[in-house]
C-alpha cells in the first residue's frame, strides 16, 4: 500500500467513525481539548496525526484503535 493511500484510508476511517457516532468536529475538538481546526485539518489531510494523537482521537471517538488499523489492512488486499 502506498503511504499516501494509507494516510487517506486512515483519514477516511476516522471521519467515518466520527460521523457514525453522530459527533461534529467541534464536539470532537472539545473532547480532545483542541481547536476545531485540529480536527478539520487531519480530516482534510492537511495535517497528519502522530501515534499518540491517533490514540487520543480514537479514545475521544470511543473506537478501538485496532479496529481502525484492521480496516487499513483489509483494504490493502
Amino acid at each position: 500500500m502506498k503511504r499516501r493511500d494509507a494516510h487517506n484510508q486512515l483519514r477516511d476511517a476516522l471521519l467515518d467513525a466520527r460521523r457514525k457516532k453522530g459527533l461534529t468536529q467541534v464536539e470532537v475538538a472539545v473532547l480532545l481539548d483542541k481547536p476545531q481546526s485540529f480536527v478539520s485539518k487531519y480530516e482534510s489531510g492537511e495535517r497528519r496525526l502522530d501515534v499518540i494523537e491517533f490514540l487520543e482521537v480514537c479514545k475521544a471517538l470511543k473506537v478501538n484503535p485496532t479496529t481502525i488499523v484492521q480496516q487499513l489492512e483489509i483494504n490493502d488486499g
